[in-house]
């Protein structure tokens, strides 16, 4: 099959805006699947995890290929919820395109617009489809304008319903000039009914003007006055879509069976190849600022960027790839960049969500599943090792909650061990440290119900019982002030002795991370050793000085020091390098920093008073108030992670359940002098608490 017929397309949306059944609805139309899976009996293709089949939610990307007329589509669908918001951006790195789906009713909501941010971020081509059109409220036009309110979209119909809420039955294609009416059989072509003969001629004019704008044909044909034939609409609305000129909005309802085909037509019309993206750019192994391109096209070197890792209790590890260029096959050896190794490729798969086909060979545009890495992790590059690329890696927000966490039997110390390894591969957004002065195991996720599912997962999947600890928040460690320390590091126990001796100075370097500087001169301190003690400072740096919590935004310069030809180590300059850093960062005015999220709080008019006063009681902020829908109002906010633990609860109590909202992580800020004698006063008391225990 020609390139050109490949579609890799995404699914996201807000969570509940029927985005799951959208996808299980496409699968039926194209045969994949001989029934529709609904979420809400727990039957969905797509959802096969059992976390995701109890809660009727999508947690992890799915992947799954299906035909639709001459056209080979490769599906990923992702979650809406916006602790697995990872899902979503691994995802969208490696798809050409996207159907975004909105709610009808509640149009644009908070995930929404991360969702559509992080497309932004990649520069993926979309389209919309505006759902649950049968359900009462619905309000398709005003969806389209809030698309173009808040997003941004430039979003245009491509339909319109016929009929309203409960009484909606058809759409009109408004370039094809058709109708369709739906029934229990699929639908039909019909006449366009006469009280909407002048609506679908308006809004087709209204598309014409907005295609003139990036069309040069469309214009000369529109300022003529000529007939613009329904063909050549469609290429202008092509190439404006694929260059983010414009956003093709179609509408129906995913669980009535309406709209579906149409989609997928859509689909084919006015989202990109893999020839459309062309050449991916990656970077030279040797020279970063040297860019290498490659081409989808199977003459080219080999190149693929692995984005998901699933541990399979069957088949083992699932690597999950994009392949941009070149071909693989089983038994091939490839080279990893990004680790500078190489494996060999056990099989090639190509998957239905839980179900697997073999495969002996992919290519360009594909993206399948490999079994027998070792050593890829999400965000790394495959490719021919005799013509090596680096691509660019997948953006992961740093983790915000942490839990303490302990097999409940001692023994299964090991096991547990292991399953945080798994789990950690899989998920890049989940992260695991031992903290070895107390002994405990950290995990850390991006929300309660991230890390809840984690739990859930070792359960279930891993037969662990655990013990877990109150959740807290990830603080940071930084610096206010300039600082210079010199440390000698001089001891002598009969034998070799250990000698290390350095002069350094530490800044802040607010924004810019962890960064190091090497000024000695004239061999006073040998290569060798000066690499020592950048590794010595990177692990007092991940292990923190002030509370334990890594250390971020500071530049240690090494400026002089002196190293003895018979004692002095590798070890010596570590230690050395670690107690001279600690040394200089508590005199540096330390403070801690705590993550600041990005609220959104949809509430009815008459709770905001109540749901204003309870976020400044957080020390939450409101930065602005907009129209949600008739009656209600959107709060946007930036309020302190520590003050949010309990407050779904608490929302839900003080609106009467009406009131909904959604948080991500936004950036650390310093906390007060109060707040942090608090923190701190709170650290130290539980950690006396625990070593009792």
């Amino acid at each position: 099959m020609s390139l050109k017929n490949y579609r890799n397309i995404g699914i996201a949306a807000h969570i509940d805006a029927g985005k799951t059944t959208v996808t299980e609805r496409i699968l039926f139309y194209t045969g994949v699947t001989r029934k529709t899976g609904e979420v809400h009996d727990g039957q969905a293709t797509m959802d096969f995890m059992k976390q995701e089949q109890e809660r009727g939610i999508t947690i992890a990307s799915a992947a799954i290929s299906c035909q639709w007329k001459d056209f080979h589509i490769n599906i990923i669908d992702t979650p809406g919820h916006i602790d697995f918001t990872v899902e979503v951006e691994r995802s969208l790195r490696v798809i050409d395109g996207m159907i975004a789906v909105f709610c009808a009713i509640a149009g644009v909501e908070p995930q929404t617009e991360t969702v559509w941010n992080q497309a932004d971020r990649y520069k993926v081509p979309r389209i919309a489809f505006v759902n649950k059109m049968d359900r009462s409220g619905a309000d398709y036009f005003e969806v389209i304008n809030m698309m173009n309110q808040y997003l941004d979209a430039n979003a245009h119909a491509f339909q319109i319903p016929i009929g309203e809420e409960e009484n909606f039955n058809g759409i009109i294609d408004i370039i094809e000039k058709k109708a369709y009416s739906f029934n229990e059989n699929g639908y039909t072509e019909i006449a366009i009914p006469e009280n909407y003969i002048e609506q679908s001629k308006t809004y087709r004019t209204k598309l014409t003007e907005a295609l003139a704008d990036f069309s040069d044909e469309v214009m000369e044909l529109y300022l003529e006055g000529k007939e613009i034939s329904a063909q050549i609409l469609k290429n202008a609305a092509r190439d404006a879509s694929l260059k983010l000129l414009i956003t093709p909005v179609f509408c129906g309802a995913a669980y009535k069976n309406k709209g579906i085909q149409q989609l997928l037509d859509a689909v084919v019309d006015y989202l990109p190849s893999p020839v459309d993206v062309g050449a991916i750019v990656g970077n030279d192994v040797n020279d970063a600022e040297k860019s290498i391109r490659r081409s989808p096209s199977i003459k080219e070197p080999f190149a693929a960027l692995a984005f998901k890792i699933i541990n399979d209790p069957y088949v083992g590890q699932q690597t999950f790839v994009r392949i941009y260029s070149g071909q693989i096959k089983s038994g091939m050896a490839i080279y990893n960049s990004t680790k500078g190794k190489s494996e060999r490729v056990g099989r090639i798969l190509r998957i239905h969500a839980k179900d697997r086909i073999d495969i002996t060979e992919a290519g360009p545009g594909d993206i399948v599943a490999l079994i027998g890495m070792k050593l890829t992790k999400t965000g790394d590059t495959l490719c021919d090792e005799n013509m090596p690329i680096i691509l660019e890696n997948i953006h992961i927000t740093p983790p915000v909650i942490e839990l303490k966490i302990s097999p409940a039997v001692r023994k299964e110390q090991e096991k547990l061990g292991e399953a945080l390894r798994k789990l950690s591969n899989e998920d890049p957004s989940f992260t695991v440290r031992f903290d070895e002065e107390t002994g405990e195991t950290i995990i850390a996720g991006m929300g309660e119900l991230h890390l809840e599912i984690i739990i859930d997962r070792l359960k279930h999947e891993f037969k662990l019982d655990v013990v877990v600890a109150e959740p807290s928040v990830a603080f940071r460690e930084t610096i206010t002030s300039i600082q210079e320390m010199e440390y000698k590091l001089s001891k002598q126990t009969g034998g070799k002795g250990q000698f290390a001796h350095m002069f350094i100075r530490i800044e802040p370097n607010i924004g810019k991370g962890y960064e190091f500087v090497d000024l000695i001169k004239g061999g006073r301190i040998p290569d060798e050793f000066v690499t020592s003690i950048n590794k010595g400072i990177q692990k007092t740096i991940s292990e923190g000085v002030l509370a334990n919590f890594p250390v971020v935004d500071v530049k240690v310069i090494l400026i002089d020091g002196s190293f003895h030809p018979v004692d002095s180590s590798d070890m010596a300059f570590r230690t050395c390098a670690s107690i001279c850093f600690k040394k200089a960062f508590m005199k540096a005015h330390p403070i801690l920093l705590e993550p600041m999220m990005k609220l959104e709080i949809n509430t009815p008019d008459e709770y905001i008073g109540d749901v204003v006063g309870n976020l400044n009681r957080r020390r939450g902020t409101i930065e602005s108030m907009r129209r949600y829908r008739k009656g209600s109002q959107k709060l946007n906010g930036i309020v302190p992670l520590m003050e949010m633990f309990g407050y779904a609860s608490q929302l839900r109590n003080i609106t009467s359940g009406r009131a909904n909202y959604s948080m991500e992580f936004l950036k650390y800020s310093p906390v007060s002098n109060t707040i942090q004698e608090a923190a701190l006063k709170k650290i130290s008391e539980k950690r006396k608490e625990e070593s009792l225990d």
